[in-house]
This record gives structure tokens, C-alpha cells and sequence, in this order.
């Protein structure tokens, strides 16, 4: 059998297994189309690979493309045409390269109207980018130089639920009502490692997961959790909290499950809600464990472990502070779905 022959029965036969998600005329043009400096898996044939190739700009991308993988590359700027083929892009990664807010010309970003998932960590950025795709879920910037927030740049982006700015320049006066404006059905937000000395503000009520840890923060303000009912996951580990600056009953709010506390300057523990089923305390100025001040509820009142009221903290950690074992019988007795303590 001639090679080209050879060729047209492995296409005829890959084009039978991805005929439900990609008609064999596209499959062709996309195989055919691959850029040299990139690979073009034929089992997975609307992902494009071009990662860790030494890459200083885009090279033409085929036409049905979904997933775009650039990262670990060279690359600085990202003109308007560079995806001008590529018209169905889902997935873009960009990790790792040199982009800066200059080298992305305007519009380029917007014109994937069907992008969901955008990650450039890892950049020369100094601002959020500007204007995005309506279509946008998750949007990863961590890792880049940005101070600034541009007020509306998140105004009709109601389907992104996942930020991310861990490790940039982000102050107090970048995170603002203004600037997270639009952000309508936020779910995760991680603001870690930045420059924050307060509790961010802006927040939507759909927030579930809070990340602020290695910031500046001091203090909470007593009602800061109202406005957010679905607060789930909060971490505030390795900031400058102490028992001064946080309310005692600041985080007793019915929906929290995971609260993180760890490496900061508390010297008490504060309310638990009953529903907290991971606690982390350690490494604070901690002295003393008290299960009755401890326990959201009565610890008499705990007649029988099948008991609905019974607090569902599984997993507590205490290391690292000023207590000495053993742990007081009424901890145990308040909580008893307990499986793990570090102390």
C-alpha cells in the first residue's frame, strides 16, 4: 500500500473516532494545518500545542481549535491577527512568557468569543487586561506586577467565577467596589501574597472561597462576612491578625466549612460555628484551650452523637503556639466527629 494511502486510512479511521466531535472534512484541515513549530495530537486533534518551543510570537493557529497551549515560551505581544483563523478557542494558556500590558494589542482577548479558561500567570503585567470576552469563567493572573484593577474592566462578565491575582502588587486602593464591579457570580477569588493591610472590599455575595493569605491584614470588621452568605473556604494564614483586631464572633457564620488562620498573632480562639469542619490555629501566641468558651453550643446539651447540634469539626490544628498537652476532656466532649488534632 502507498504511503499516502497508508495516510488516508489512518485519517479515514481517526476521523471515525472523532466524527461526534469534530466532522472528518475539519479534522483534515486541522491536521493539515499544524503549525510546524507546534504538534497537533490526532488523538485529541482540537488541542495545538506549542509550549516550551522558544517561541517569540504566535504562529498561525488552525482553525478548529479549542485548546492552545503557549506557555513556557518567549513570547511578548499578542496582536489582533494572531489568532485571526482560530475563531473557536475554549482554552488558552499562556504561562510563563513575557507578556506585558503594552504588548497586548486591544481587542485581541475579545475576539475569542467562545474563551472560558485564560491563564497568563507568570507575565510582565501591571494591570488586569482589558476588555475581555463575555464568555470568560476563569481567568488566571497570578505571579505578574499588577497595582491596578481598571474600574469596569470586569462589567459584563457574568459567567467568570473564578479569579485569580495571588502574588502581584494589588493594595487596598486597587480592590475596591469599583473595580470588582460586575463580578456577579464570583465564586473563588485568591488575592494572596499581595500588599493588602484590609479586608478586601467589593465583594459579591456569591462568593465561596476567600484567599488572602501573606498579606498585611490586622484587623476584620465585625460585620465584614454579612454581605457574603455563601462564604464557604476563607484563608487568612501568614497575616498580622490578632485577637484585637478579629471579633470574637466575626466567623461565626453558618455556611463556613474550612477556615484558616494559621501563622498570625492570635492569643484566643475565636467562636466556632458549628458547621466549621477544618480549623487551622497554628503557629499563633495561643495559651490555652477552654472547651466550654470553645464549643458553639451547650456541651450538657450533647446527650447523644446523633444529636443534629452536634459541632462538625473534624480536623483542628493547634501547633505551634503556647499549649501544652493533654487537650481538655471538654473539647473532646464538644467535639466529637473529631478525627484529626495536631498540637
Amino acid at each position: 500500500m502507498a504511503l499516502s494511502q497508508k495516510l488516508f486510512f489512518v485519517l479515514c479511521l481517526v476521523g471515525l473516532v472523532f466524527s461526534q466531535d469534530m466532522p472528518y472534512e475539519e479534522l483534515i484541515a486541522q491536521i493539515q494545518s499544524c503549525p510546524q513549530e507546534c504538534s497537533c495530537p490526532q488523538n485529541f486533534p482540537r488541542a495545538v500545542y506549542c509550549d516550551n518551543r522558544g517561541l517569540k510570537s504566535i504562529p498561525q493557529i488552525p482553525p478548529y481549535t479549542w485548546y492552545l497551549y503557549l506557555q513556557n515560551n518567549m513570547i511578548e505581544t499578542l496582536p489582533l491577527d494572531a489568532l485571526k483563523n482560530a475563531t473557536q478557542i475554549r482554552w488558552v494558556n499562556l504561562n510563563r512568557n513575557k507578556i506585558t500590558d503594552k504588548g497586548i494589542e486591544e481587542g485581541f482577548l475579545s475576539a475569542m468569543t467562545y474563551l472560558v479558561h485564560l491563564y497568563i500567570d507568570d507575565n510582565l503585567l501591571s494591570s488586569v487586561p482589558s476588555p475581555l470576552p463575555a464568555s470568560l469563567e476563569h481567568l488566571r493572573l497570578s505571579r505578574n506586577r499588577i497595582s491596578k484593577i481598571p474600574g469596569g474592566v470586569f462589567v459584563g462578565l457574568e459567567k467568570l467565577n473564578l479569579l485569580d491575582l495571588q502574588g502581584n502588587k494589588l493594595m487596598d486602593d486597587a480592590v475596591t467596589e469599583v473595580s470588582l464591579k460586575g463580578l456577579n457570580n464570583l465564586v473563588q477569588i485568591n488575592l494572596a501574597k499581595n500588599q493588602l493591610s484590609r479586608m478586601p472590599l467589593g465583594l459579591p455575595p456569591t462568593t465561596t472561597q476567600l484567599f488572602l493569605d501573606g498579606n498585611n491584614i490586622e484587623n476584620i470588621p465585625a460585620d465584614y462576612f454579612k454581605g457574603l452568605p455563601k462564604m464557604a473556604f476563607l484563608r487568612l494564614n501568614h497575616n498580622k491578625l490578632g485577637s484585637g483586631g478579629v471579633p470574637k464572633d466575626v466567623f461565626n457564620i453558618s455556611s463556613i466549612l474550612d477556615l484558616q488562620l494559621s501563622h498570625n498573632q492570635l492569643t484566643e480562639i475565636p467562636i466556632i460555628p458549628s458547621g466549621l469542619e477544618h480549623l487551622y490555629l497554628d503557629h499563633n501566641k495561643i495559651t490555652s484551650v477552654n472547651g466550654s468558651n470553645m464549643c458553639p453550643v451547650s456541651i450538657d446539651s450533647l446527650d447523644s452523637s446523633q444529636n443534629e447540634s452536634v459541632p462538625r469539626l473534624r480536623f483542628l490544628r493547634l501547633d505551634g503556639n503556647e499549649i501544652n498537652p493533654p487537650i481538655p476532656r471538654d473539647v473532646v466532649m464538644c467535639f466529637r466527629l473529631l478525627r484529626s488534632i495536631v498540637i
